[in-house]
């Protein structure tokens, strides 16, 4: 053994850690998607995010304007809803359950729970209405190109905002 060994064995100190892997080898990409999704698929189980961003289609245009899944835990679907849907949605429940199962897998969703939400009734803003682009700026001392027709535009813009277009 070494001097070092030995002393160390003496003292009662243990050995420095091993140095840490580094993280800038190359690895495979499916090798990191689990530490990077772990972390969001805690917050929000995979079947509710597939079930919030196909809720439209699940139950249709009319009731998706009204209601908002809010969590999914243990087969307990929490439904948003806004005022009198509620009644509604208790006698629709075994189809709103066939309908969340048969997209997301069966045995997914076992019960619902319908809290009162103020914003799943509220109707989203409407878009602003596209208006034409303004006419570009002259810029007469510039040779022609791509960065003249973007300084043109954005000059444009500005006029625009300013009111004086």
């Amino acid at each position: 053994m070494t001097k070092d060994r030995t002393d160390r064995k003496r003292t009662g100190v243990a050995a420095p850690p091993p140095e840490p892997r580094r993280a800038l080898t190359m690895r495979s990409l499916g090798a990191l998607i689990p530490a990077v999704s772990r972390p969001a698929f805690r917050r929000y189980p995979a079947a509710l995010a597939q079930v919030m961003a196909d809720w439209a289609e699940i139950v249709g245009p009319d009731l998706a304007r009204c209601t908002v899944p809010r969590r999914l835990s243990a087969g307990v679907l929490t439904l948003g809803c806004a005022g009198p849907v509620a009644m509604e949605l208790q006698h629709l429940a075994p189809e709103l359950i066939a309908r969340v199962n048969r997209s997301c897998g069966a045995g997914t969703v076992r019960s619902l729970k319908l809290v009162q939400d103020m914003v799943a009734g509220m109707a989203p803003p409407p878009r602003p209405v596209p208006r034409e682009p303004p006419a570009p700026v002259p810029i007469p001392d510039m040779e022609d190109g791509p960065l003249k027709d973007a300084l043109a535009a954005l000059g444009a813009r500005i006029r625009q905002r300013a009111g004086r277009d």
